[in-house]
């Protein structure tokens, strides 16, 4: 295995242990943003179920694609084709697919009910099994999201509940990823996703094993980050930056594909509730350190900055 410069955070070593969960995630979140996470429970054959969808997904023909295209959902659920994004305005368009999943709340629920903003219904291929697979590993990364936020809470000097009520109807958003098989060129590789920070709170990437993913270190290189199997890659998304008064460090990060094979990636981007307030938590303030950022809802702040899953604006 390549050389590591990420921490590897074992949820299953600390036997359940918030508090020490907490310092483990709470070290990663200060330095870089990023970190690795094993044991957080979810099934490999659930995983290895959810690429074989994705795959089987992205191998059809265009046509059958776009009859579920991202364009027709006001939320921008569904299917983005090549080149429909460009993350990085200095570079050509990223050279990847997507398929986005919010989500899923049944058709009488009053938030569905009322039309609210942000609330519209997926869009499924007929394939029922690829349904289910999605709704069921949707449901496990949520979960891991929610108790990585307890650590992160006692991390900060607040009950572990604190966000519990803050993400249970959460503004997410699992991306498939498909980028484009492309040799080498030059020394940068094709842009599989152009520099970028996340926009959201967490998102936990899971990879096919292929290398890609790139950290920007403060001096201004490039990080990669090797595959570490069954584990996720974790990054600080700039709503827990601004929730934290900067305590935590949202670092850009792309994808370089550099193999001449396709890649495929899932990502889960975790952001709050519509209603919830993102407001400066009084255990960041201090009278030398004043909150920088005004209190905002979680669907002002994605309006603001939008989540993948509204405005195709994310990758991993």
């Amino acid at each position: 295995m390549a050389s590591l410069d990420l921490p590897i955070v074992d949820a299953t070593a600390r036997g359940g242990d918030v508090e020490q969960l907490a310092r483990a995630v709470g070290r990663a979140a200060r330095a870089t943003g990023f970190f690795y996470l094993s044991g957080h429970g979810i099934p490999r054959d659930l995983v290895r179920a959810v690429f074989q969808h994705t795959a089987a997904f992205f191998a059809r023909d265009e046509a059958a694609k776009r009859e579920l295209a991202a364009s027709r959902s006001a939320d921008g659920r569904g299917y983005v084709p090549f080149g429909a994004e460009r993350l990085d305005p200095a570079r050509p368009a990223d050279l990847r697919e997507a398929f986005n999943i919010g989500l899923e709340l049944q058709q009488d629920h009053p938030e569905m009910a009322m039309g609210m903003p942000m609330r519209a219904p997926n869009q499924w291929p007929a394939d029922r099994a690829f349904r289910h697979t999605m709704q069921a590993y949707f449901w496990a990364c949520w979960s891991v999201g929610r108790r990585l936020h307890q650590a992160i809470a006692r991390d900060l000097g607040l009950p572990a509940d604190f966000f519990e009520d803050k993400f249970d109807r959460p503004l997410a958003t699992l991306r498939l990823l498909h980028y484009l098989p492309h040799p080498p060129a030059g020394p940068d590789g094709p842009i599989g996703a152009g520099e970028h920070t996340d926009s959201n709170a967490l998102t936990l990437l899971m990879t096919d094993g292929s290398a890609g993913l790139e950290v920007r270190r403060p001096d201004g290189s490039w990080l990669p980050v090797p595959h570490v199997p069954g584990a996720f890659v974790v990054n600080i998304g700039d709503c827990l930056v601004r929730w934290t008064n900067d305590t935590y460090v949202s670092a850009p990060h792309r994808v370089v594909n550099r193999n001449p094979a396709g890649r495929y990636s899932l990502a889960f981007f975790l952001g709050p509730n519509p209603e919830a307030s993102v407001a400066v938590l009084p255990t960041c303030i201090a009278p030398d350190r004043p909150a920088r950022y005004a209190p905002i809802s979680g669907a002002a702040y994605s309006r603001e900055r939008p989540y993948p899953g509204f405005a195709h604006q994310q990758a991993g």
